[in-house]
């Protein structure tokens, strides 16, 4: 959550900063946010995730939830997969309800 935070407030030029129309991501790293690539999930959201796959029988798909964007040129988003417990970037992912379950 601090990194999505982070992320966000240094996407956005500061009221005081050094320069009044570059953000400090831009500045330092080259690279401007795109709303409607890096802005597309709230933290939080559950998705499912696609996963890379063959013609076989496994799972294409697998439940996470979202954490923020990932900051790459393709609007990559970072998510905490419920199956492994870890932090994986995905590009394709589908937005559910959260399930009522306890």
């Amino acid at each position: 959550m601090v990194y999505n935070c982070v992320f966000l407030l240094n996407s956005f030029p500061h009221k005081n900063g050094i320069h009044a129309t570059m953000s400090p991501r831009a500045i330092m790293a080259g690279q401007r946010i795109t709303y409607d690539k890096h802005c597309k999930l709230e933290f939080g959201t559950y998705v499912r995730m696609h996963e890379k796959h063959n013609n076989s029988m496994d799972s294409r798909t697998s439940r996470a939830i979202a954490l923020g964007p990932s900051g790459n040129e393709q609007g990559g988003h970072y998510f905490l997969s419920l199956h492994t417990g870890k932090m994986i970037l995905r590009n394709n992912w589908t937005v559910l309800p959260m399930p009522n379950d306890r």
